[in-house]
Protein backbone atom coordinates (compact mmCIF):
# COMPACT_ATOMS: atom_id res chain seq x y z
CA UNK A 1 0.00 0.00 0.00
CA UNK A 2 1.32 2.98 -0.81
CA UNK A 3 2.36 5.58 1.79
CA UNK A 4 0.69 9.00 1.66
CA UNK A 5 4.09 11.85 1.02
CA UNK A 6 2.81 14.62 3.54
CA UNK A 7 1.75 13.26 7.18
CA UNK A 8 -1.69 12.92 7.73
CA UNK A 9 -1.41 15.42 10.94
CA UNK A 10 -3.06 14.90 14.22
CA UNK A 11 -5.35 12.31 14.45
CA UNK A 12 -9.26 13.18 16.36
CA UNK A 13 -9.75 10.67 18.58
CA UNK A 14 -13.03 11.64 19.26
CA UNK A 15 -13.82 10.47 15.95
CA UNK A 16 -12.65 6.79 16.49
CA UNK A 17 -15.72 5.95 19.03
CA UNK A 18 -19.36 5.23 17.80
CA UNK A 19 -20.53 8.31 18.61
CA UNK A 20 -17.70 10.00 17.56
CA UNK A 21 -18.57 8.68 14.07
CA UNK A 22 -21.77 9.19 14.33
CA UNK A 23 -21.68 12.74 15.11
CA UNK A 24 -19.39 13.38 12.01
CA UNK A 25 -21.73 11.46 9.52
CA UNK A 26 -24.40 14.25 10.64
CA UNK A 27 -21.84 17.15 10.24
CA UNK A 28 -20.59 16.04 6.21
CA UNK A 29 -24.51 15.17 5.67
CA UNK A 30 -25.48 18.18 6.95
CA UNK A 31 -22.91 20.61 3.98
CA UNK A 32 -24.59 18.47 2.06
CA UNK A 33 -27.11 20.20 -0.86
CA UNK A 34 -30.36 19.01 -1.26
CA UNK A 35 -29.06 17.81 -4.78
CA UNK A 36 -26.16 15.98 -3.35
CA UNK A 37 -28.34 14.40 -0.77
CA UNK A 38 -30.68 13.20 -3.44
CA UNK A 39 -27.93 12.13 -5.87
CA UNK A 40 -26.40 10.33 -2.71
CA UNK A 41 -28.67 8.40 -1.83
CA UNK A 42 -30.26 7.36 -5.38
CA UNK A 43 -26.70 5.59 -5.28
CA UNK A 44 -26.95 4.42 -2.40
CA UNK A 45 -30.11 2.63 -3.68
CA UNK A 46 -28.57 1.55 -6.53
CA UNK A 47 -25.77 -0.07 -4.91
CA UNK A 48 -28.20 -1.78 -2.32
CA UNK A 49 -30.17 -3.26 -5.62
CA UNK A 50 -27.43 -4.30 -7.04
CA UNK A 51 -26.07 -6.02 -4.03
CA UNK A 52 -29.54 -7.67 -3.20
CA UNK A 53 -29.23 -9.95 -6.20
CA UNK A 54 -25.77 -11.26 -5.35
CA UNK A 55 -25.46 -14.74 -4.26
CA UNK A 56 -23.64 -14.93 -0.92
CA UNK A 57 -23.14 -18.75 -1.06
CA UNK A 58 -21.65 -18.69 -4.30
CA UNK A 59 -19.04 -16.20 -3.23
CA UNK A 60 -18.38 -17.89 -0.19
CA UNK A 61 -17.73 -21.43 -1.99
CA UNK A 62 -15.13 -19.24 -4.72
CA UNK A 63 -13.34 -17.73 -1.51
CA UNK A 64 -13.86 -20.83 1.10
CA UNK A 65 -10.35 -23.31 1.07
CA UNK A 66 -10.43 -26.46 -0.51
CA UNK A 67 -8.97 -29.90 0.89
CA UNK A 68 -5.84 -30.85 -1.16
CA UNK A 69 -5.82 -34.40 -3.10
CA UNK A 70 -3.40 -36.27 -0.35
CA UNK A 71 -1.21 -37.79 -3.07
Amino acid sequence: MPRPEEPVGEIDWSLTTWEGSRREQLRRWSELSLREILLAQEEMQELAEKLGHVDLSEIARSITPRPQDPR
